[in-house]
């Protein structure tokens, strides 16, 4: 009887790494297509995105977050958005100084840049008023920063719900 036990418990002992490998090459392969096919943007939990079903995916640019408490620019705050909504003028004097400071640490402009304006992502929370989201757009024109995308979050739509809005148009 101990002779049976030993055989059966070497035998359960031995490990078959070959279904092992397999699943990770076939993950590693996985994860190196898919990898370029994700940009995110930093996130913020102070802001709620709107929502949209836009197909292009975003760039590597310089980054402006406008919240209900703060206008920021990569990372740093530069006004407090009570204060620029109570402001009556067009620009914004702040953000003006820090866009040319940003334009000043960027290479030159290429010739696409030099036609189009310097690029810029805008990430406006839902809530933000339009006017506040006017005036941060016409600061950036103002300063040559007249490529500007929006961020959204990106909501994908079903077959069916596509042909059902063709179907109303």
């Amino acid at each position: 009887m101990a002779r049976h036990h030993r055989k059966l418990s070497g035998a359960a002992s031995k490990l078959n790494l070959v279904s092992l490998m397999d699943i990770f090459t076939i993950l590693v392969f996985f994860l190196m297509v898919n990898s370029s096919e994700v940009q995110v943007l930093q996130s913020n939990k102070t802001i709620k995105l709107p929502d949209s079903v836009a197909e292009q995916r975003p760039e590597e640019t310089l980054v402006i977050m406008v919240n209900s408490d703060n206008l920021v620019v990569q990372g740093r705050p530069i006004a407090k958005t009570s204060e620029l909504m109570a402001d009556d003028q067009a620009l914004i004097p702040a953000l003006q100084t820090e866009l040319d400071y940003q334009a000043k640490r960027r290479p030159e402009l290429s010739e696409q840049e030099k036609k189009l304006g310097r690029p810029v992502t805008i990430m406006g929370d839902a809530s933000i008023p339009y006017e506040l989201l006017k005036k941060v757009m016409a600061t950036c024109a103002d300063t040559d920063f007249r490529s500007i995308s929006l961020a959204v979050n990106r909501k994908f739509v079903s077959d069916d719900a596509a042909a059902a809005e063709e179907g109303q148009q």
